[in-house]
Order: C-alpha cells, then structure tokens, then sequence
C-alpha cells in the first residue's frame, strides 16, 4: 500500500500512516445554515484530542444510516471491518459539534474496504454507521454519476484550522464550507482510480485534518448531492482526494435496504492489553501482591515517555503522567486508570519499565479489569509464547534463548527468539506487548524488537551476539524479554527496591 497520510482526528495514526501538516480550510467560512444532512462522528474511544469529540464528518443517508470514511470506522480497537461499536456517536443538522441538532448512537458500522485488502484500500475509502434510532434530518441523495473535471463543488467540516494540536483555538466547533472545484485526476500525483481530486491546484482551498469522511457536494436542482467523502491530502499545498461515492452507489443501496448484511467479523480476544500509542502495556501483578497495593503496569524501558533510561543505567522512582486504558475482550476499555510514577525502567539486561497506576489490584477486580500475573520462572527454548497487542493476539514460540542481543548501543541478555512463522510477526507498534505463557494468565516475556531491513547492531535493527563473539542478523526476526527477574526486586506497596536479596536488574544494590 503507498504511503498517504489519512486526515483523520485521532490523538495517533492507529495502525494507519502518521500524522499531517495542517491544511486549514484557508479560503472557507464560517456556515450561517445548517445543512440537515452533515453530522459530526464523535467516536469516544479512542477520543479525539478535542473538548467537543469530533473526529470525523458524516452525511444522512436515510433515517438510521450515515455514511463516513473507512478509516473513521477503522476507529474500532481491532480494525474490524464490520461490527458492534461501543461509546459511538453523531450529531446531526447542527451548525455546532457540542450543541442543537439531534444526536443518536452507532450500533453497527459496515466498512467498504480496510488497509489489509489485497483488492486496493484508496477509492474505497468510504463506511456506512447504522443508528440505534431515527433521525428526522432530511438526508442527502448521492449524485447519479461522477462529477465531470471543473465542476463546481461545496466541501464543508469542522477540521484543524492550524497545526498546533495541543491548542483549543486550532478545533472550530462551528461548521465552515467553502466552493471549489473537482480538479483533472492528473492534478493530483496521488490519486488513485475511484478518487476525486478536489480543491485549489495551490491547496489554498482543501480539506483539513479531522474533516474525513466529510462531502463534496454537488448541485442537484434548489439541493445538494453527494459526490465524494474526504479520504487524505494528495500532498502540502495541494488539492485534497475524496473517494467517489457514485462509483460505490450499489453496495450502499444494497446494505441501507437490508439486501446485503455483511456478517460480524470474528473479533479476537484482546483482554488485558493497554494501549500506549506507539506502544502497548499490560497490568502484571507479582506473587506477593496484595488487593491494596499500587497495581503495576509493565511495557518496554524504550517505551517510557521522555528520557529513555541511558547504556547501562536504570530509571527510578520518577514522577509520571499516562493515560492506561484496559482492554475488554473486543478491546474497548474496560477500566481506565493512569501511571503517576514510573517505579522502574531499564533497556540494558533487559527492556522493561514498570509505571505504579493510580489505582490498586482490588479497584481494578472491582472493575473487572484483567490482570495479569508476573511470570518467575524463565522462558525456554520451545515454549509456547501468546504475544497480546492490543487488536490481536499472536501465537508464538520461543525458537531460542540468545546469550546477547545488541542494539543502538544497548545490550539485553538470555533474549527470546522468535521462531519464524505467519503467526507471530510482530512490527513497529506492538513493542511492550506481553508474552503470555501456555496458562494465558502468566506473562512470560516481553515483545520488545525486531530486525526490520537486516541491519547490524543498529537502531531497529537488533544482533545476535553468540558467546564466542559470533554476530547474526537477520532480517525480520523477532525478539523478546526475559520478566522473572523482576519478581525479586518487588517489595510492599509495589515499590521496586534494587537492594532486595536476589534483585539482579541493573542498578541492583543488593
């Protein structure tokens, strides 16, 4: 799949393709009407990174259904292409995303197509939501073909009007619109067949980041048609491509009126995986743990936010701030707490960090929360691994234990090897994810690398070091971290104290 940043309102890319500079809707204004058809997709989890939780536009298409992008609906925990969601929203026929209007749930939503599609993601990036209840807002009628080059179009949404995330004033909740035009599909170096290319040549009038899945209406007698949903920019300071709902027209027809029903993807069990953006955690508790103590969250030392912990050096008792969402089965929080203090975090021996979470091991049972128990024994070579990312759970085995594996100047020791298989192959993302034992309770190990282009020693590109001195790469290989030396080191409270008896994690005093 080529690379193309998709404009969607998320706090990360979510499996897609990073982030984009903004393109405000420079030459729009502000919309003095509403348009009873255009909704704001407010999806709760995972929440925008915005007070009124818009993350995408949508369109009424009939009074239970709107239609949005793929990409918003792949907003679901595992990427499923078609489902039952949790927590999700539109509001509907209103100038403002937080006020007036109706509002109504999502119950189901139907994807055309999804990255993973052999069959080609860019053209088809559109999604149909079902609504729990009818909506009494007049829909919108998808134009009857393909809008012809320089045809005048109105594109509208409440997406980024400057590039500073972190800034409230950068969120307009009041809808803004501006007049353009379908440019030649050659305008557009990116597109592809089954796209429009849409906006000025200079970018000075396109679609903004969080506008997905918002129109590109066209003029149908005194209304409006739909022509196309935003789907990513072509570029900086270029037009914007939409996906040409004409040319999907049959299958959205089909699912609005019941003659095709997409069965429910197979979700897998992800219980217990926490997502760190970039990263993912799991809640462990050690063998002496009690009901009031501090749960522990365990990820990668390469994972802590800020300073990484230095060659040969440890992290200790820090101060911390970070969001930990625990995973349900499908992968919607089951409960949610925050790490305000890293306790401990280290990528020399071994790459861990363990966050001390506002919350103790009984809130969390409480809450029904899965929890996790610290593995003390080591892994062994043939033992089989459950490797639980936040969208999947891989099945694994430990091919080998290696003496040394060397990267970017750090070095852990007694690694695990993954053996190759279709079935464990991890990528940039899934690092911190626990490696759980035969039990499915106990986690043995921990994901942590993988040798992306070959590379030596380097950055991403981790080395077997044998104990006669003998470097191996390979290109792919997976590896992981030994976890049992962290049991020694736990003391009440959940504190980690490198002075205990029998503590070998760097740093240790003992």
């Amino acid at each position: 799949m080529r690379s193309r940043f998709l404009l969607l309102g998320a706090v990360t890319a979510l499996t897609l393709v990073g982030a984009v500079p903004a393109q405000a809707i420079v030459g729009g204004t502000e919309s003095t009407e509403a348009y009873s058809f255009m909704g704001s997709f407010q999806p709760g989890f995972p929440a925008p990174p915005r007070a009124d939780g818009h993350g995408c536009g949508v369109e009424v298409l009939a009074p239970q259904w709107v239609l949005t992008a793929s990409h918003c609906a792949g907003k679901n925990p595992t990427g499923a292409r078609t489902g039952v969601p949790r927590g999700w929203k539109v509001r509907v026929g209103s100038l403002d995303t937080t006020s007036g209007g109706e509002v109504a749930e999502v119950d189901h939503y139907y994807r055309l197509a999804t990255s993973g599609d052999e069959g080609g993601f860019w053209g088809k990036d559109v999604a149909l939501l079902h609504l729990k209840t009818p909506v009494r807002a007049e829909p919108v009628r998808i134009a009857a073909a393909t809008p012809p080059d320089n045809s005048p179009v109105r594109i509208m949404g409440w997406g980024m009007t400057c590039d500073d995330s972190k800034n409230p004033a950068c969120y307009p909740t009041r809808l803004r619109e501006a007049d353009t035009v379908v440019q030649p599909a050659s305008t557009c170096k990116n597109a592809s067949p089954g796209e429009l290319c849409v906006g000025r040549r200079d970018g000075s009038v396109a679609a903004s980041n969080m506008d997905s899945g918002g129109p590109a209406l066209v003029r149908d007698g005194d209304g409006w048609a739909l022509a196309g949903v935003v789907s990513g920019p072509d570029g900086v300071h270029a037009p914007t491509l939409y996906t040409d709902v004409t040319k999907h027209a049959a299958w959205i027809n089909d699912v609005i009126s019941g003659k095709v029903v997409p069965p429910d993807d197979e979700i897998p069990n992800v219980e217990g995986a926490v997502e760190l953006y970039g990263c993912v955690g799991s809640v462990v508790r050690g063998p002496a743990a009690k009901p009031d103590d501090p749960a522990l969250l365990l990820t990668n030392g390469h994972c802590v936010l800020g300073e990484r912990p230095a060659p040969g050096a440890a992290l200790v008792d820090r101060p911390a701030d970070r969001l930990a969402p625990i995973a349900d089965r499908q992968g919607y929080p089951q409960a949610t707490a925050r790490a305000n203090r890293l306790a401990y975090a280290t990528m020399t021996g071994t790459d861990i960090a363990l966050y001390r979470l506002d919350k103790t091991y009984g809130q969390l049972a409480a809450e029904g929360a899965k929890v996790f128990q610290l593995g003390s024994n080591p892994v062994r070579a043939g033992d089989p691994l459950t490797m639980a990312y936040t969208s999947e759970r891989m099945n694994c085995r430990a091919e080998a234990v290696v003496p040394h594996l060397r990267e970017g100047g750090y070095q852990q020791d007694d690694s695990i090897r993954y053996a190759t298989s279709a079935g464990c192959k991890p990528w940039p993302g899934t690092s911190g994810s626990a490696l759980l034992a035969a039990d499915g309770v106990t986690v043995a190990g921990i994901h942590n690398t993988h040798n992306v282009d070959g590379g030596q020693c380097t950055v991403d590109n981790p080395c077997e070091v044998a104990r006669d001195g003998t470097v191996t790469s390979v290109r792919d290989r997976g590896y992981g971290q030994q976890v049992y030396r962290i049991a020694p080191c736990l003391a009440e409270g959940s504190e980690v104290d490198l002075s205990r008896p029998g503590c070998a994690l760097t740093g240790a005093r003992g």
